[in-house]
């Protein structure tokens, strides 16, 4: 019988990944190009929209701290609407349950981890990019680990599948292939012009664009 316990107490660190998940950090520059290099233009009213919200977050930071809810609700989803990964093709889950089994030894064996991803983009149910938003103020490296674990829920393990992790200020994405994963730069909304919400934006846009062809491979 296998036991299910939450990603969220069952995957804490990177040793969490490395030893549960089977995971290892990829030391090849060359493993996640992706989020480097040329990357697609954004519109001008994709760039005012996205320096809206930026603008937008900001203030309500400034006014205490943003919960998990407010943030998906006044930056994530008008985010992901802003970029058109709301519409068809394209389909937003909110709030998504998976499994993934974990590599624990105990007398009961393997043990499946559960959790809620807080915004799936699918297409065709091929995960395009998994979003998992933190309240302000929570250091979003913290969130790391459990996003790779939701991310090794894909039910296309063969391909690769990316994520994004953010608490509305700062921004890193995240590349799972077979067993290996690595991570970007971080992204933060009041540093240089190049590292700003529509740089994330562009990103984004990117990963989806290099993604969605993947599944018509095989058809």
């Amino acid at each position: 019988m296998i036991q299910a316990t939450a990603i969220t107490k069952a995957i804490l660190s990177f040793r969490d990944v490395e030893e549960k998940l089977g995971l290892q950090r990829s030391r090849n520059p060359n493993f996640f190009p992706e989020w480097q290099g040329t990357l697609p233009l954004l519109t001008d009213r994709e760039t005012a929209t996205l320096n809206r919200l930026a603008d937008r977050y900001l203030h309500y930071l400034e006014e205490g701290e943003v919960s998990e809810g407010t943030l998906n609700i006044i930056l994530l989803s008008p985010l992901l609407d802003a970029l058109g990964l709301c519409d068809p093709p394209y389909r937003i889950r909110g709030e998504t349950w998976v499994g993934v089994q974990a590599f624990v030894d105990s007398e009961a064996g393997r043990i499946e981890l559960e959790g809620r991803i807080d915004a799936l983009t699918i297409q065709d149910e091929f995960w395009l990019v998994v979003i998992e938003g933190k309240r302000g103020g929570f250091n979003v490296l913290r969130a790391v680990p459990q996003a790779i674990a939701y991310l090794s829920a894909t039910p296309h393990p063969d391909r690769p599948v990316y994520g994004l992790v953010s608490n509305g200020y700062d921004y890193l994405f995240i590349k799972k292939h077979h067993q290996e994963f690595a991570v970007s730069h971080n992204f933060s909304l009041l540093s240089d012009v190049d590292r700003n919400l529509p740089k994330v934006g562009q990103i984004l846009k990117h990963l989806v664009q290099i993604s969605a062809p993947a599944l018509g491979d095989d058809e």
